[in-house]
């Protein structure tokens, strides 16, 4: 069995794990400001780390490999997983939970010198090629020609995802009881009514504040809050299974179900197009069998691709390029 994930601790609030370290603000990497364009790095931290709300001076990309990262955004809600990042326009207040163990990546941009704009928090696609590039702008000993060559396909390759993954929550002060209780704990399977009596109110006003304020109805943000904390958890190495039995759902049918509805994939599949390996769901697998215990794949979750094949990825990316 699958130990319990941490708990949620209020409304907004991420799963904190105990021995969680409390950082102001993700460090800026020395060399930032200038001559560069594009300063990027790595760090795995051995702690659970949460970042309380702050801003930089810099836009910011983040993404991650062996789990997730969850960011807050005013009023929504981002999980980032493999293959996808996210952008953080200078100026604007974000925090963010990272749980222990996960590879942490981020990348500066200088916004007068970069020829990308974005509206706001952006879900960007993490392909081998970008990921491959900003490691290389990692380097300390590229010449000005190097670096500039780059740069300039980042930005031809900086592209918004297709599959954009944010929970809006409400803010709005009928219905914030119910999201505090769902965000604490997703299991809850309290029904529209039950919550509309224990608030003193009719189902329609319920259903029309979740309309209103967050596009979607209470079945679907309940839905898609499940499969935000699902990806945590899949990402932590936990099975389908327990997943969906964790999260409320009798059958793992009806949980991969739901993940599908949300996410037009299965849990396997959706891993499977991040990391680029080839496995299947433990559900699709072990919900026939009915064991708890089933891994989430046929071959032990994949964290990140083999260091040889991340190798590999990055010459060929830089044949085109002239890199020394």
């Amino acid at each position: 069995m699958s130990p319990r994930p941490p708990d949620l601790a209020g409304f907004g609030a991420w799963p904190r794990e105990p021995g969680t370290v409390m950082r102001r603000a993700s460090a800026v990497p020395a060399g930032a400001v200038a001559p560069f364009v594009i300063i990027s790095e790595s760090h795995v931290s051995g702690v659970p780390t949460e970042w309380e709300p702050h801003t930089h001076p810099l836009h910011e990309l983040v993404w991650v490999r062996g789990g997730t990262l969850m960011s807050r955004v005013a009023d929504q809600v981002f999980t980032v997983s493999e293959g996808q990042g996210l952008w953080m326009p200078a100026g604007v207040v974000h925090g963010g939970r990272l749980t222990a163990g996960v590879e942490f990546y981020d990348a500066f941009f200088a916004p007068e010198r970069t020829p990308v704009a974005f509206d706001g928090p952006t879900a960007v696609e993490m392909t081998p090629l970008l990921e491959s590039l900003l490691t290389h702008l990692a380097r300390t000993d590229l010449d000005a020609g190097a670096r500039a060559r780059a740069e300039s396909v980042v930005f031809d390759v900086l592209l918004p995802s297709e599959h954009p993954f944010a929970l809006r929550l409400p803010g709005d002060a009928r219905i914030d009881t119910i999201a505090e209780a769902l965000l604490e704990d997703p299991a809850d399977s309290r029904s529209l009514e039950e919550w509309a009596r224990e608030l003193g109110t009719s189902d329609r006003t319920v259903t029309r504040a979740f309309r209103h304020s967050t596009g979607l109805s209470f079945s679907q943000w309940r839905q898609t809050l499940r499969v935000h904390r699902a990806l945590a958890l899949l990402a932590e190495g936990w099975d389908v299974q327990s997943v969906g039995e964790e999260l409320g759902y009798a059958q793992t049918s009806t949980f991969i179900a739901a993940f599908r509805r949300v996410l037009g994939t299965t849990p396997g599949a959706f891993f499977s197009a991040a990391t680029g390996a080839e496995f299947r769901s433990a559900a699709e697998r072990g919900s026939r069998a009915g064991r708890r215990d089933s891994p989430v794949s046929e071959t032990p979750y994949p964290v990140s691709p083999a260091p040889d094949c991340r190798h590999d990825r990055r010459n060929i990316a830089f044949q085109e390029l002239g890199n020394p």
